[in-house]
């Protein structure tokens, strides 16, 4: 599952962690990208002490023999960097998760203070979808206006059974969660179920507007392609 962060991502890996058949792994390669690439995020030196720092040894954990039927891999599109090995990308199937930029943008700025548009993974999204073979596509709003029928669709694209458990979960977060999760996760750990549809898109002005409007061309790409 590839997206970027404040979309929808770790309330769909409870999601799949709820199906009883499904390991989860919560951005595997948060760590290396950070050792890697210099950024400075909250929490950065647990998030490297807590995980690989070797972008190797990560993929392989993601194409290694697990005994769970499906595996779920929750990704962040910008923590790829261009030289890190692709080819275990070519041995799951892969699913673009995209969010309106407008809200994506209001919601990281509330957790992390003036982000660059590097940050929130839209145009590194586009570089993957277009690198990979049968790209499946979901828009999170969709998902939150009807999440059974979205879900259903999902999981026929992805060949493994529908079930109705994937629609709750405890609230509290999850054993597979990130050490970064008391930061970003809040409103997820206190939820039991996708929230109902979003309203109207948040209003940004200045730099939050002109990323917007960055961001945009590479989310109505994607969307050209989604799920409905």
């Amino acid at each position: 599952m590839w997206s970027g962060p404040r979309n929808l991502s770790t309330a769909m890996m409870y999601s799949f962690a709820a199906r009883g058949d499904c390991r989860v792994v919560d951005e595997p390669f948060y760590a290396a990208y950070l050792a890697q690439s210099g950024a400075v995020h909250p929490l950065g030196g647990e998030v490297m002490a807590s995980q690989p720092i070797d972008p190797h040894a990560v993929a392989e954990t993601l194409i290694s023999p697990l005994s769970e039927p499906v595996f779920y891999q929750k990704h962040m599109t910008h923590h790829m960097l261009s030289d890190w090995p692709d080819e275990w990308i070519k041995q799951v199937k892969n699913v673009f998760l995209i969010r309106h930029p407008a809200r994506v943008i209001a919601s990281y700025a509330k957790k992390r203070e003036a982000p660059q548009l590097s940050d929130l993974g839209f145009l590194q999204q586009v570089q993957l979808f277009k690198s990979v073979a049968d790209p499946i596509v979901i828009d999170s709003s969709d998902i939150r206006a009807d999440p059974t029928t979205m879900l259903q669709k999902l999981c026929a694209c992805l060949g493994i059974p529908w079930t109705p458990a994937m629609l709750t979960w405890p609230a509290g977060g999850h054993s597979a969660d990130g050490v970064w999760a008391h930061h970003w996760y809040g409103a997820v750990h206190r939820s039991t179920k996708f929230d109902s549809i979003e309203g109207a898109l948040p209003t940004l002005d200045g730099a939050y507007a002109r990323m917007v409007d960055a961001a945009m061309p590479s989310y109505e790409a994607l969307a050209a392609y989604k799920l409905t």
